[in-house]
């Protein structure tokens, strides 16, 4: 049965699921950033899963990229799964400027995390959640 690494449900807020994957949108308001968790019990690269669940991961990631490039409006999407802290399999998807804060280097360990605030939070949820809907999120 699948569960949310601790790790991923600390960090994370959830937005829904698309058919394969739960989209978390991380704590974090000075990036925009969702991760793609695939509902699939014990994989930790992409090469486990099977063939159907690749091809679906590879859409699923390819739309939340797209979209977010769209609505975010980034320079620059940045993709990655790397499972170092966290082995349980999620790609990230982090919407880059020119002008953040990281900007060119990752994102990880550039600042501390700046948790949303209340209300932004709960339009980021709605937004996101309305741009998602087109690709079959479901969402709580």
């Amino acid at each position: 049965m699948f569960e949310l690494h601790p790790q991923l449900a600390k960090d994370g807020i959830e937005v829904g699921d698309l058919s394969l994957s739960k989209v978390l949108l991380l704590n974090d308001s000075q990036f925009p950033w969702l991760v793609l968790v695939p509902r699939r019990e014990g994989i930790k690269e992409i090469f486990q899963l099977e063939l159907k669940d690749q091809s679906t991961l590879l859409e699923e990631s390819s739309a939340v990229a797209e979209m977010m490039a769209d609505y975010f409006k980034a320079d620059k999407m940045n993709v990655a799964a790397l499972g170092n802290m966290v082995p349980q399999l999620h790609i990230h998807h982090i919407a880059r400027y020119q002008t953040d804060l990281a900007w060119p280097r990752p994102v990880w360990g550039a600042a501390p995390a700046k948790p949303y605030e209340e209300q932004f939070l709960t339009q980021r949820l709605e937004q996101l959640r309305q741009r998602l809907s087109g690709f079959g999120l479901q969402y709580p």
